[in-house]
């Protein structure tokens, strides 16, 4: 019990990883906690909607243990170019440290969750990616472009990084995202195109 009990303790620290996106009713920027926990519930509930064919206890977990790299990397803007690579093998790496610390069995189960969010290959982490990607779209749109202002990011950018993933994922997801995302771009949410 005493390792279970580190390994929970040092998650905690999760909570002081401060992303690139602003919660709807705060300036502040989210921590990575509670944007774990946000599209956890988001998941269920879309699962629930969709009365989607898919192990949705599993896609909950992926994406509690999805960003727990993010604990020694830090935060990656979603939105960034380039450089995921590099980010890939130092979140895994961060992980394997994480979950080293909790006993076997369940270190090797949250790694292998992580793996196969990374990987994108069944139809739970497609689910869990396209849920993922959206989050920070959601709450871009809500803000008024928010983030995509502040940091200067395209629409051409933001549909390029999420959508193929979101489609790929939640094929409705992205059917009610797209008028959206075209919404926000007539109302200029969006920084000028650089290309």
């Amino acid at each position: 019990m005493p390792d279970t009990i580190q390994f929970v303790l040092e998650i905690d620290k999760l909570k002081g990883v401060l992303r690139k996106v602003r919660p709807i009713w705060e300036e502040r920027y989210e921590n990575t906690a509670e944007h774990s926990w946000q599209i956890a519930l988001f998941a269920m509930s879309m699962a629930r909607t969709l009365e989607l064919k898919i192990d949705v206890t599993r896609v909950v977990a992926m994406l509690l243990v999805h960003d727990l790299g993010e604990i020694d990397a830090g935060d990656k803007f979603v939105f960034a170019q380039g450089g995921w690579e590099e980010r890939k093998a130092a979140e895994l790496k961060a992980l394997e440290r994480i979950c080293g610390l909790a006993p076997k069995k369940t270190g090797d189960f949250l790694l292998g969750l992580w793996k196969e969010f990374d990987a994108g290959e069944s139809d739970e982490a497609r689910f869990a990616k396209a849920i993922d990607r959206c989050m920070p779209v959601l709450l871009n749109l809500n803000k008024k472009g928010g983030s995509w202002l502040e940091h200067g990011v395209s629409y051409e950018r933001v549909v390029e990084r999420v959508g193929p993933e979101i489609e790929s994922g939640c094929l409705e997801l992205w059917e009610y995202l797209k008028p959206q995302l075209e919404a926000g771009r007539r109302k200029g949410f969006f920084a000028a195109s650089t290309s």
